[in-house]
């Protein structure tokens, strides 16, 4: 009968079979926490004779979905060959050729489209052309590469089922969650006000500005600290919380408020954390899953380290500590406490850093609205299981007042008006730069701006058509400063690569004409990579720019290139002994780049930083994280491995040395000695025939000889007969001399010499 699944993925395994057989191809795109590895477990279960290829981003990921597969009650698959894109790079076409799989797994098939694996996964659908492949992922969209869509490159738009994460919890198959929203750091923010307040000309302005600024204050100094809005609203006190960080610096400076946060939850919370190019994050996202003390709060702080592939079914809830956040990076985070097998709803704490920051989880519940309208066209209202969740706006009050003290601060919309026509009669446009401020000190420049966001019903105003006409006449552009400064600045920047060829301009670069170039590139990377929806980084103006040469991530650039060139040297040499002054032929640093790869992997380096993919990456293709000492180590494995293909065994005597003069002997000795060899290296020397305790070499030595007496009936042992290494005719010459009291203090047993008289060696 097989394992049963979830309605929602039964529905989707049921779509996807039937594309697969007509179509051989389909793409399950389900949200973080709905189970979508199930779908592909269930495919292998239900074909158990058919050998599936499964590739993921990283086997830990891999693992822990067959965990969680076999926890759920699924059966023991033994039809599964797993591969991690990054090792698919280094498979060669004859490995490639032993696989024959009856199906292809992409498991998170958005990664394929990688630069670095995508060739490889290429190569793989290529060669089984006409296998039925299954993708599976939370998104399809390559955000940061130009919008690809995977689905479409890969499974030709055949998607079996498409699921968004408002609509997951509308139909009820992830929980509603509790939605709490505050704020933790103001000070500065009404210092900056009340700075403000005072620059202004108009003291009828200032006095309001003041009243609402102190009201404010107030509400503020009012609404419970961090420690209550915790103590309140953690449903489960001694719960799992992941923790959400900006960056490493931010991740420590949170951490030193635990004690002051949760004080009123544990005073003694047990606290773990980890980030992507920690080495040691596994181990400690394993002790934080493996927790189950369930007499203290359990918090995980992380950075971008849970955001995909991973999933636990114990969170009680996430803590989102943000100044801003990418709004697919934000849901990948919300994803972490919500899970179909869920129980109980989850909590979502999101605090913000400053009052500016203040809004709401807009973006969630228009997919649950865009969900609910979909249902209800259908005549099917009773799939909706959830039409809304449960929001508590902490600091409500303080944003009705600051949005009051804004509007304050704000010249009316006539004397604006006027400066407009001033500005006008002056210049002869309304080119005004956005931050211009008049003489009197009016915010021109801003107000214009605002004009433009309530025309466009980006900003909530009053703009009636009269105003319009009145701002069209005086030559009001409507498109906004920005966009002026978008066209200038692209001009420039196609003059720059017709120039040069590219657009690797330097952060500091400026144009003839003046313009800051560089910084303006820079900005445009950061925006669109901390998922910013500013309109000038527009689908349309990023294709516009990667036309001409765009890079938006330098760093996954570098690292590609040097990953590339280190995938080369190890195809040439079987190894990645790279020297400190190697440099490739097109002039890569390779060796000086490998240098600060492995002091960023020991927590040393400032200007790389890696993560477990490309920490993944580099372990599949022999990479020395300690260096020299490695090396070394390497060196004598690959001699201890010559000496087994050679003798058989790796009863190495201590005195022995290579051809090349290496002392294996001694490195094998120093091997069994060691008592802080890595578990890792005892494995591979145990592979091999490492012999961990050495029998008594005197015994050995004598076995040898009763085992030449039983096959020749004698010791006439030639002179130079060796055996295993040993030189068979002068040990037993030896032993006569020893018996013979010719060798000093030297003697022999009792036993000893009953075992040589046995064989005749000595009467």
């Amino acid at each position: 009968m097989g394992t049963v699944l979830f309605k929602h993925n039964s529905d989707a395994y049921e779509s996807a079979l039937a594309l697969l057989k007509r179509e051989k191809k389909a793409a399950v795109i389900h949200p973080t926490g709905t189970g979508k590895s199930f779908i592909g477990f269930k495919l292998c279960e239900d074909h158990p004779d058919i050998t599936v290829c499964w590739l993921s981003p990283s086997e830990y990921i891999f693992q822990t979905q067959l965990e969680n597969w076999v926890a759920a009650g699924g059966t023991q698959l033994e039809n599964i060959i797993f591969i991690t894109y990054a090792k698919l790079i280094l498979m060669s076409e004859e490995e490639l050729n032993t696989i024959h799989p009856g199906y292809i797994i992409l498991d998170e098939f958005h990664r394929a489209g990688s630069e670095i694996w995508g060739s490889s996964v290429k190569k793989l659908l290529m060669l089984y052309a006409g296998t039925p492949i299954l993708g599976l992922s939370a998104t399809n969209i390559r955000y940061l590469d130009n919008q690809r869509d995977m689905a479409d490159e890969l499974f030709d738009g055949h998607i079996a089922s498409e699921m968004t994460l408002g609509e997951s919890i509308v139909r009820g198959i992830l929980n509603a969650p509790k939605y709490v929203l505050s704020v933790f750091s103001y000070q500065k923010d009404l210092e900056r006000y009340r700075a403000k307040i005072k620059r202004s000309k108009n003291k009828a302005v200032r006095d309001e500005a003041e009243q609402y600024l102190e009201a404010l204050r107030r509400a503020l100094a009012k609404a419970d600290g961090m420690e209550e809005i915790f103590q309140k609203h953690m449903d489960d006190p001694h719960g799992k919380y992941i923790v959400f960080c900006a960056n490493a610096e931010h991740m420590r400076e949170m951490m030193d408020k635990a004690s002051e946060w949760f004080r009123l939850v544990d005073k003694n919370p047990n606290i773990y954390s980890m980030y992507s190019e920690d080495p040691a994050a596994r181990a400690s996202f394993a002790a934080f899953k493996a927790d189950n003390d369930a007499s203290h709060l359990r918090l995980l702080y992380c950075i971008d380290a849970l955001n995909e592939g991973i999933h636990l079914d114990d969170v009680s809830g996430v803590i989102l500590l943000r100044p801003t956040v990418s709004p697919i990076v934000y849901k990948q985070q919300i994803g972490r406490a919500l899970s179909a097998s869920k129980k109980k709803n989850a909590v979502i704490f999101d605090i913000v850093m400053n009052i500016e920051n203040l809004y709401s989880i807009g973006m969630l519940e228009d997919e649950m609205q865009i969900a609910m309208t979909y249902y209800r066209s259908l005549g099917n209202g009773e799939a909706i299981v959830n039409e809304h969740f449960r929001i508590i706006d902490e600091v409500r009050d303080c944003r009705m007042l600051f949005e009051k003290l804004n509007d304050t601060l704000h010249a009316s919309w006539d004397i604006m008006y006027e400066k407009a026509e001033e500005y006008f009669s002056q210049k002869g446009d309304l080119a005004v730069p956005h931050h211009y401020k008049t003489d009197e000190g009016y915010s021109l420049g801003n107000w214009l701006q605002t004009q433009r966001k309530v025309r466009s019903g980006e900003q909530y105003g009053t703009l009636t058509e009269e105003r319009i006409e009145k701002l069209d006449a005086i030559g009001m552009i409507w498109d906004s400063y920005r966009d002026l400064s978008w066209e200038r600045n692209f001009t420039e920047a196609k003059a720059y690569y017709e120039a040069f060829g590219n657009l690797n301009v330097s952060i500091n670069y400026v144009t003839q004409t003046g313009l800051r170039l560089g910084a303006w590139i820079s900005n445009l990377r950061a925006a669109r990579k901390n998922g910013s929806q500013r309109k000038d980084i527009s689908e349309q103006r990023i294709e516009a720019l990667d036309k001409i040469g765009m890079v938006w991530d330098m760093s996954d650039m570098l690292w590609n290139q040097y990953y590339g060139a280190c995938l080369t040297y190890y195809r040439e040499h079987g190894n990645l002994d790279v020297p400190a002054r190697y440099v490739t032929g097109d002039g890569l640093r390779l060796g000086s780049w490998m240098i600060h790869v492995r002091a960023s992997y020991k927590g040393k380096g400032k200007n790389y930083k890696l993560s477990d993919a490309q920490i993944q990456a580099l372990d599949e293709i022999g990479m020395l994280w300690n260096g020299k000492h490695d090396m070394l180590w390497e060196k004598g494995f690959e001699e201890a491995q010559k000496y087994r293909r050679a003798f058989g065994n790796l009863d190495v005597p201590t005195g022995f040395k290579t051809e090349s003069g290496y002392a294996l002997g001694k490195w094998i000795a120093r091997q069994r000695e060691n008592t802080g060899l890595s578990e890792c290296r005892k494995n591979k020397l145990s592979s091999i025939g490492m012999i961990w305790k050495k029998q008594d070499s005197w015994e050995k030595r004598y076995t040898l000889a009763k085992a030449y007496y039983k096959e020749h009936g004698n010791l006439n042992v030639p002179a130079k007969y060796t055996v295993d290494g040993i030189w068979l005719n002068k040990w037993l010459n030896e032993q006569r001399q020893i018996y013979l009291g010719k060798r000093g203090s030297k003697c022999l047993t009792q036993e000893q010499i009953a075992k040589l008289s046995s064989l005749g060696v000595i009467r």
